[in-house]
């Protein structure tokens, strides 16, 4: 290793560790000019390939799209309102061209998810579960579980389960993660939030705390060959972000990134060649530490425990 790049791995880390500098428009501004920073793909890189993105009609949904379209990629918008849904596809294909469909499904709910996969046709590329929210109060999905597990862990796991006979042989399925895991360790004591005072932070958080806790237990079930990543977007400026955390949004706002550079890494992820290793947490173009505090951290058989109750969740055998 050269001076240089150790000089620029020392900074990266820095930013990282930071968070506010890391997190916010500051830290790729810096990376990219960094020695080493990863090459885009290359134009047209998804061209032929098929990339279906969860939650697209607003913020790094919609941008996940626009930048998987700008490589060339067929693009369904897989989204809950198909009315907002075909207006942002008419909006994409104006924009740049191309295939954009709408298929409708309620990741939370997992009968709807079973009804989306069951009527799924044809070849799937990538997978990006992006979904979200994040409820003020502790809210149910339509089979009684706590939302934001529904939504961020359930309902994207039996989705790629039963999507599985469709995926290409050299698949990429991604997680939309929150920076905000890092603050909570896996409760896979109380996966259903059921005891203590519910804070809908604290719930999100351990919801995006067992997507990547359980990254290599999908990486070896989904694999060898098809690719399972987590991608964190920083503090991006986006609907959700404005709705939930208003004080946050005020506080931070000068210093958020915009939705575009919060889906960078994800569209990077789904088309750069030769893919990188699965199983891992990445951000800005660089894989990351599931951890940064003592006190989050996992030991195996609470995994496994987490991992038992999604199969029995879900319906399927661990």
């Amino acid at each position: 290793m050269t001076i240089r790049t150790s000089i620029a791995h020392a900074v990266d880390t820095a930013l990282d560790r930071s968070l506010v500098l890391g997190y916010t428009k500051i830290g790729p501004a810096v990376r990219r000019r960094l020695p080493g920073w990863p090459a885009d793909p290359a134009p047209g890189a998804l061209r032929g390939r098929r990339v279906a993105v969860t939650g697209a009609t607003s913020g790094l949904g919609t941008e996940t799209a626009r930048g998987a379209l700008a490589l060339g990629a067929e693009v369904v918008l897989v989204v809950r309102d198909t009315e907002r849904g075909q207006r942002i596809a008419e909006n994409l294909t104006a924009e740049l061209g191309g295939s954009v469909q709408v298929a409708r499904c309620d990741v939370g709910d997992l009968d709807d998810v079973r009804r989306f996969a069951a009527a799924w046709t044809g070849r799937l590329d990538v997978l990006v579960h992006n979904a979200g929210a994040l409820p003020a109060t502790r809210t149910e999905s339509a089979q009684g579980y706590e939302l934001t597990m529904a939504l961020h862990v359930l309902g994207p796991v039996l989705m790629t389960e039963l999507l599985a006979d469709h995926l290409a042989e050299d698949a990429r399925v991604l997680f939309v993660t929150s920076g905000g895991m890092y603050s909570q360790a896996l409760r896979a004591d109380d996966p259903d939030f059921l005891r203590g005072e519910y804070s809908g932070t604290t719930a999100y958080a351990r919801s995006k705390r067992a997507q990547v806790e359980l990254l290599p237990v999908l990486q070896q079930r989904w694999g060898p060959t098809r690719r399972v990543w987590a991608t964190h977007p920083g503090w991006a400026k986006t609907p959700g972000v404005t709705d939930s955390l208003p004080t946050f949004d005020t506080v931070m706002g000068p210093l958020l990134r915009s939705p575009e550079s919060g889906a960078e890494t994800t569209v990077w992820l789904a088309a750069v060649q030769p893919a990188p290793p699965g199983g891992g947490l990445w951000h800005d173009r660089r894989e990351r530490p599931t951890h940064l505090l003592a006190r989050t951290r996992t030991d195996r058989a609470a995994t496994d425990r987490m991992w038992d109750w999604v199969c029995e969740q879900i319906g399927v055998k661990p």
